[in-house]
């Protein structure tokens, strides 16, 4: 893991006025990457934001391209070193001030996409209790399967429809079966929910049949993104067994468009521990680094806004809220050791999400299906409006932050989608 170092001191300021401001999302302390194009049609370039601005890398001099699977695959040292020289070009009384200033784009003005090209995309189980919750609607007398707590639980999902924050997707269709049915029918779902997720993004790959020890696991994640897995819970209950996810889950996944590396989240690491009582992982799962500082401290917000409240000019409502650390039973660590133990080669640009993060709280939840009780009680919203499940015009927003005391508080952004009409 990463230690502390001079990119983290929360004395620094920057040049940009905007990284100092209070609640800033991006202050000098952070410094994510993504890609961002300033004309609609022109190519992706690679970005690091700071405030409300983005630095265009090339063209600071930083890189000599805008690939940003190479930049991604760089090992930890070279990377550190760049986040260093971010870190120093960025303070106040740079002399690079002058040089850099041309290279700034007010993130505003500019088109954020995916942070990176997604080859492929796996999507975990890690929240228990999630895992928990939904069990009990379904089996209430047993709501953990008996692997629960001992195998990071996965399926493989479709990169084609990650989709970046801001961009609308249409109202899924698929079979549904109604419990009184005999027969199922093809329709538009009428239990659409989202789920509140961090997105793993990988950075150096590993070769085919060469598993990533634990101990060095984070060395092949580069950050974390939010994401939101989109679901269709009527077309999940028919199709998912004896396989499990299908249609209900690949028609959409949003993914905000900054990778907040782990070298920034460094200040907000806690120790990793299982409930008493609970089994200890296997070893090829177990690590005297990940037991000391495997938790990330990242709090999580949702937000829902309905048209009704989009017509009226009225601001969206926070409907959850959630803490990574607490969420997840299975670790950053973990989850790239046991994805490759068999062998697995993971690349470049690779996702992981680590499924839905509820807090153990029934206010804390991360999808609609926990919330409501499966749709059995609505949630009541401040204009009157209510909900089971999202409507069409609703628009979901993920949020995502870190703060502690000592430390300057740094953030995610926001992921964001609305919901369209079949």
């Amino acid at each position: 893991m990463y230690e502390l170092n001079e990119t983290h001191d929360p004395s620094l300021r920057s040049w940009v006025a905007s990284a100092n401001a209070s609640g800033s999302d991006f202050p000098i302390q952070n410094l994510p990457f993504g890609r961002f194009r300033p004309e609609p049609d022109g190519d992706w370039r690679i970005g690091v934001a700071i405030g409300d601005q983005v630095l265009d890398l090339r063209a600071a001099g930083l890189v000599d391209h805008n690939d940003m699977a190479l930049l991604l695959s760089m090992p930890v040292a070279e990377r550190a070193e760049l986040r260093l020289a971010l870190s120093r070009g960025l303070r106040e009384g740079s002399p690079l001030q002058t040089t850099w200033t041309p290279c700034l784009h007010h993130q505003a003005a500019v088109a954020l996409g995916l942070p990176c090209e997604v080859g492929d995309y796996t999507d975990f189980y890690v929240g228990i209790h999630h895992a928990t919750a939904v069990g009990k609607l379904f089996r209430p007398d047993n709501p953990l399967l008996p692997n629960y707590k001992w195998v990071p639980i996965a399926y493989h999902g479709r990169s084609s429809t990650l989709i970046p924050s801001g961009q609308a997707f249409v109202r899924p269709r698929g079979q549904v079966k109604a419990p009184d049915s005999q027969e199922p029918v093809l329709q538009p779902t009428a239990r659409l929910d989202f789920e509140l997720e961090l997105g793993v993004v990988i950075g150096q790959g590993n070769a085919m049949g060469a598993p990533v020890d634990i101990s060095r696991a984070e060395e092949h994640v580069f950050g974390l993104t939010l994401f939101n897995d989109w679901s269709a819970r009527d077309l999940q209950a028919w199709e998912y067994q004896p396989l499990g996810p299908f249609l209900s889950k690949n028609f959409a996944s949003t993914v905000s468009p900054w990778m907040v590396t782990l070298e920034a989240l460094t200040p907000y690491r806690s120790a990793f521990s299982r409930p008493d009582g609970d089994p200890q992982p296997l070893p090829y799962l177990r690590s005297e680094t990940n037991t000391r500082g495997g938790a990330i401290d990242v709090q999580l917000e949702v937000w829902l806004k309905t048209s009704s409240m989009r017509e009226a000019g009225q601001p969206g409502v926070c409907i959850s809220r959630s803490h990574f650390a607490q969420a997840a039973y299975w670790t950053v660590a973990q989850m790239v050791a046991h994805h490759t133990v068999n062998g697995c080669a993971l690349r470049p640009g690779d996702l992981f999400g680590t499924g839905t993060l509820s807090g153990p709280q029934p206010d804390q939840a991360g999808s609609l299906l926990e919330l409501t009780q499966g749709g059995k009680q609505a949630i009541e919203l401040p204009n009157g409006e209510r909900r089971t499940f999202l409507e069409d015009g609703d628009e979901i927003t993920l949020k995502g932050f870190c703060e502690k005391a000592g430390a300057v508080r740094i953030g995610f952004g926001i992921c964001t989608a609305r919901v369209v009409t079949a």
